[in-house]
């Protein structure tokens, strides 16, 4: 079983950037495609980015499109998410998950992870 342990959230001027980090542990790593969900006050759960198993597919929400990267470091069992150009409307809790997955699909819904890290605030200011 995969704990997942999020960090880097934080306050940001509008424009700033942040990296997210989640750092898993009690499993390998790279056997789990991985993903980077949402969660804004009275809003739901909404898909960010996810990465595959070995780090070749990526796939971003229209929405974070050409702001946020999600990367992973199979070696330091790590992923990450760049969040760059970021925008008052991007506050939220963020959690990033994974499953157990060698596809190449990738996959954007929350119930479709498995393991779920505890999650780490951004607040944007404008």
């Amino acid at each position: 079983q995969v704990q997942l342990v999020e960090s880097g959230g934080g306050l940001v001027q509008a424009g700033g950037s942040l990296r997210l980090s989640c750092a898993a542990s009690g499993g390998t790593f790279g056997n789990y495609a991985m993903g980077w969900f949402r969660q804004a006050a009275g809003k739901e759960r909404e898909f960010v980015a996810a990465i595959s198993w070995n780090g070749r597919s990526t796939h971003s929400a229209d929405s974070v499109k050409d702001r946020f990267t999600i990367s992973r470091d199979n070696a330091k069992n790590t992923g990450y998410l760049q969040m760059n150009s970021l925008k008052p409307e991007d506050a939220a809790v963020y959690y990033c998950a994974a499953r157990w997955s060698y596809e190449a699909r990738l996959r954007v819904g929350w119930n479709d992870y498995t393991y779920w890290g505890q999650g780490t605030q951004v607040t944007v200011s404008s």
